[in-house]
């Protein structure tokens, strides 16, 4: 397998957290004897320093020209003087944007070794594993018109407007998306909606309900966002793919960091467009850049997902992940799923290589994954 992927290491953690991921992903093609090139480019705060915008040309080239996008983080301080279309962040909606990947996946699993790391009781969050699949091309994030105007208003106190919009052929994409992953999963789709008040929501349930008869084989739930906010804490293990709007998915999915522990340890994969943009959840988290703090595992996990969605290589997907359970269950830990345990305690490039040697040991050196 040949694979080209662009790498947009970004700001903050971002550059160590990708270095990970990359030497997971540069073992996997030694041991599988595939063939990945990686090719790096800028976004975000380094984007604005070198080139004075948080996208330049020729990372959207680069991107366009890849296979898939492996991005670490984006968002620095130091620019939140700039207005919005500015900023760091406005690079990442851009590439979104240029990409065309409209189902955000991020998955939620629950480590029985990061059991006691959750603020939910154990015996919650035990089985728990989701998928979520957050439109992300719609909704309050991208509707026009959108504005503030701070001397608005019969006071002068200022008026603001986002736009929630939707049409059915951009609900049927994202839908027919989390119905088949369903298909390959538990075969169960909770649609995350608030159609006792918004229209948007009406027409999405209404448009899910639509393509039930297509997919027989999934069984299909309805739940209002404030519902299922207080199931995901209540009965994580219920849910299988939960289908959701951008707002409502972006909201969700990161709650559902309490059941891993970690918004560190939380992955996802950007679909359905030119090419898959893939990204851990976490931040740029510029308060422990270059300490060694920074979790790599979501990114390693993001890793497993470049290789599952773009690649088509599910076997070694999963060996990553076992990998990284292999780690965890060995009690090594970075500082966010320590639980104030230093003892344990490993740093970014300590979790990485401990990752790196548990896949070495559930590989055969000898004999490729797949042939090519």
């Amino acid at each position: 397998m040949k694979l080209k992927i662009a790498v947009l290491a970004g700001d903050g953690i971002g550059p160590e957290v990708t270095r990970e991921a990359t030497q997971i992903l540069k073992a996997v093609a030694e041991f599988g004897n595939h063939e990945f090139t990686f090719t790096e480019a800028l976004i975000g705060g380094v984007a604005i320093t070198a080139n004075g915008t948080p996208l330049p040309q020729t990372t959207i080239d680069t991107c366009l020209e890849s296979d898939a996008v492996l991005l670490g983080a984006v968002g620095d301080n130091k620019f939140n003087h700039l207005t919005p279309d500015k900023r760091p962040e406005a690079g990442l909606l851009q590439i979104r944007q240029e990409l065309g990947g409209f189902a955000n996946l991020r998955p939620s699993v629950a480590y029985p070794a990061l059991a006691e790391n959750s603020p939910l009781r154990p015996e919650v969050t035990k089985d728990a594993d989701i998928l979520f699949v957050r439109e992300l091309l719609g909704g309050l994030y991208f509707g026009q018109p959108r504005w503030w105007n701070k001397e608005a208003g019969a006071n002068g106190g200022g008026e603001a407007i986002n736009t929630m919009r939707y049409t059915r052929d951009e609900v049927v994409r994202v839908a027919r998306a989390a119905f088949e992953l369903a298909q390959k999963r538990r075969k169960k789709l909770t649609s995350v909606d608030k159609a006792n008040v918004l229209e948007c929501s009406q027409l999405w349930r209404a448009t899910v309900d639509s393509l039930k008869a297509d997919y027989p084989d999934v069984t299909v739930e309805h739940q209002l966002v404030d519902s299922m906010a207080m199931h995901l804490m209540n009965i994580p293990r219920n849910f299988d793919v939960v289908l959701t709007e951008n707002l409502f998915g972006d909201i969700l999915s990161d709650e559902s960091g309490v059941i891993t522990g970690s918004l560190g340890m939380l992955p996802s994969a950007t679909i359905g467009g030119k090419v898959n943009l893939y990204e851990p959840v976490h931040g740029s988290a510029p308060d422990i850049a270059g300490t060694g703090k920074a979790n790599p595992l979501g990114a390693i996990l993001t890793a497993a997902m470049v290789l599952r969605h773009s690649g088509g290589l599910e076997q070694e997907a999963q060996a990553i992940e076992v990998a990284v359970a292999k780690v965890l269950e060995a009690g090594h830990r970075t500082a966010d799923i320590s639980r104030g345990n230093t003892a344990a305690n490993v740093t970014t490039q300590q979790m990485g290589k401990l990752v790196h040697q548990a896949l070495a040991e559930s590989i055969d050196r000898h004999q490729s994954l797949h042939a090519v």
